[in-house]
């Protein structure tokens, strides 16, 4: 079945993620609501934010596009390099980026994950 999801149409669940094995300092607090998931969950989409804090993000087995719509946040690749990304920010995470996010205050994105095959 081909279909058209609108996020504002949706009422996904606020699901908390787990922290602890991604926590680098600080405590951040991790939201997500997943408003589609496609055949096999190949690809998924929705919307995430995060409270303050320092953490990694990895991508492993997947690239995620990102679009942030509120909040900023700084981050850092393996070779240093650090991108500062903020409301109207959109950018590509490509599979096996190892990044590090800090978030001084609070990030609100909306994200599409496609799984890539090992």
């Amino acid at each position: 079945m081909t279909t058209l999801t609108k996020f504002s149409d949706q009422s996904p669940e606020a699901v908390s993620q787990d922290t602890s094995g991604v926590a680098i300092s600080g405590a951040p607090e991790h939201t997500v609501w997943v408003h589609f998931k496609g055949a096999d969950d190949q690809v998924r989409a929705g919307v995430w934010e995060s409270t303050a804090g320092v953490f990694h993000g990895p991508q492993n087995g997947q690239i995620e596009y990102c679009h942030i719509l509120e909040g900023s946040a700084t981050i850092r690749l393996q070779d240093g390099t650090e991108f500062e990304v903020c409301a109207g920010d959109g950018f590509v995470m490509d599979n096996g980026l190892q990044p590090v996010w800090t978030v001084k205050d609070r990030v609100r994105k909306q994200w599409v994950i496609v799984s890539v095959p090992e």
